[in-house]
């Protein structure tokens, strides 16, 4: 069920793009093995190369990390690098609380992965609005999908989202920087529904961003933020308060 570093580290969620490029970085040219399976790697790792018989995605529309070796650590860059961006221009308000479940490992426990935030209508930064609409929070979420499974899987927490457990993981949702709340069972997660299919004409993923969740010290071995919910997202156990 839930445990105690739930509580100690819901209020620390945002972090740096040198953070996020420290934890992915490329492996040198004399590390790399055929039969390796790591970040970059050609053999199902984050990032990797692999064979695919669907069309590949519009690079304007969608964040992905497939297709050439090593692109999950530019793609993730360029995800916090917007995030950050965003966040300055338009704060709280504009960002959404992302959450993992993995039904094949544990249908109860909802993974914190990070933040997605988007481009708003009004107040400052109208004018850098790179596409012709500004994003709604499904599409926020829908174009970084990809991205944020594959990070959620690989390298944040692969003991209960990757290997056998990486089919079927979806993604659900909070009101920005509503991690206590959360914890506290105040809020109901809202499942993401929908694909890449789904973004408008003039979307641009420019205009979204992705801060990754980066677990530190015991986090590493024994996870990070992770609640308890039934199947719609509802707390199972009373609201009750952190002093």
């Amino acid at each position: 069920q839930t445990s105690s570093p739930t509580c100690q580290h819901a209020g620390r969620r945002h972090h740096t793009t040198r953070g996020i490029t420290h934890l992915l970085a490329k492996p040198s040219k004399k590390s790399k093995s055929k039969s390796g399976g790591g970040f970059g790697s050609s053999a199902g790792g984050f990032g990797s190369k692999k064979k695919s018989s669907s069309a590949p995605a519009d690079p304007s529309k969608v964040r992905s990390v497939s297709g050439y070796t090593g692109s999950g650590t530019k793609v993730l860059a360029d995800a916090a690098n917007s995030f950050d961006r965003i966040r300055k221009l338009h704060g709280k308000d504009s960002t959404t609380d992302v959450y993992v479940r993995s039904p094949l490992n544990d249908e109860s426990t909802f993974w914190f992965v990070g933040k997605v935030i988007r481009m708003v209508e009004g107040g400052e930064g109208d004018d850098e609005l790179v596409g012709s609409v500004h994003p709604s929070e499904e599409e926020a979420m829908l174009s970084q999908k990809r991205l944020i499974l594959e990070y959620a899987k690989n390298q944040l927490r692969p003991q209960n989202m990757g290997g056998p457990y990486a089919k079927g993981l979806e993604l659900w949702s909070a009101p920005g920087d509503s991690e206590m709340d959360v914890v506290q069972n105040k809020v109901t997660l809202v499942p993401v529904t929908g694909s890449s299919r789904d973004l408008r004409e003039g979307f641009n993923v420019k205009d979204v961003g992705y801060n990754p969740e980066i677990y530190v010290g015991e986090e590493k071995e024994k996870g990070g933020l992770r609640v308890v919910r039934d199947a719609e997202g509802r707390p199972v156990k009373p609201v009750f308060d952190i002093n």
